[in-house]
């Protein structure tokens, strides 16, 4: 059985000032998601689900989903607002004025009725490697539906950070090869001006973390079987009870995957990456993200043209 590519594509993408998931960066008009999808078609995934907004859709096909429909078995299915909500709840949630979607766990339960075997779960606005694709894909190939031993591919933090910002990454604590928790810091930086020091820290609630640069991080690059939709639900219906009159809050990937963990209801697996990461979090980012993409291309690592069509 193939697994699927879950791409979480339905970000407002604050920070970076616009639709950073389309926006080009290959020498052929490609943004990173085709080099997403070009990976993972060749480490053995079967098809890719992409999870956006509506009101991107039209730009999301012409853009970037017809031409990678003609290459690969694609579908979308939309985050919105509304969706795994009550109308009791629509009216709560509504009083706190909230314009930013649900988080990523929400994302993911969207797109459940599109899920039917074992999935990795990627952002849209990061790149990966094709190592990363590979080791998951492998993994995710030798086991069922039913199998609560769970993937995540982890990063060293050093070689994840930006020079132009703060970053968000979950900090792994693994025991044995397996996970055993991971901490969200929604605001890691170098020190210095400009962020140009050597150092790196977190503002962690109001304290101030001093990091090494060589923990485990995750970039939410997780692979699931279905069965972790059961948990998903529970910390979503949990998080709901807390969170819906909050204008900010978010229900979290790596949270609901660590309570799968902290409930019983699974493990797991650690792989770690090599790769250094780049991304789209800040418009300054395009341009290194563009660069180190041509890099890959004249290297012979990627051809000049993705698809053929």
């Amino acid at each position: 059985m193939k697994p699927t590519l879950l791409v979480l594509a339905a970000g407002m993408g604050s920070r970076y000032g616009g639709v950073k998931q389309i926006d080009s960066v290959g020498k052929n008009g490609e943004c990173l998601l085709d080099f997403a999808a070009y990976d993972a078609q060749k480490c053995g995934f079967g098809k890719i689900v992409y999870i956006i907004r509506k009101d991107i859709e039209k730009d999301f096909r012409e853009r970037l989903f017809d031409r990678i429909a003609r290459n690969f078995d694609a579908e979308y299915v939309f985050q919105t607002p509304e969706a795994l909500l009550t109308e009791a709840e629509q009216k709560i949630a509504a009083g706190a004025e909230r314009k930013k979607p649900w988080g990523t766990i929400h994302a993911v339960l969207c797109a459940k009725q599109a899920i039917n075997e074992p999935f990795a779960v990627i952002n849209a606005d990061d790149y990966y490697g094709r190592s990363a694709f590979e080791t998951l894909g492998k993994y995710l190939s030798s086991i069922n539906n039913d199998c609560t031993e769970h993937a995540m591919v982890g990063y060293i933090l050093g070689n994840t950070m930006s020079r132009n910002g703060s970053v968000s990454r979950g900090v792994c604590e693994a025991e044995n090869g397996y996970l055993k928790s991971i901490v969200e810091n929604t605001k890691i930086y170098y020190t210095g001006e400009n962020f140009s020091g050597n150092e790196i820290e977190s503002d962690l609630n109001g304290k101030i973390l001093k990091l090494t640069g060589k923990e485990t991080v995750s970039m939410n690059l997780f692979g699931f079987t279905p069965k972790a939709f059961e948990g998903f639900e529970d910390y979503w219906e949990s998080f709901k009870k807390t969170s819906l009159t909050l204008p900010k809050a978010e229900a979290l990937l790596p949270v609901a995957a660590s309570d799968i963990i902290k409930n019983g209801k699974g493990k797991i697996k650690v792989f770690t990456s090599e790769e250094s990461w780049f991304g789209m979090t800040y418009p300054e980012d395009k341009q290194v993200v563009k660069d180190e993409i041509a890099k890959k291309i004249e290297s012979g690592y990627y051809p000049e043209k993705l698809w053929e069509k």
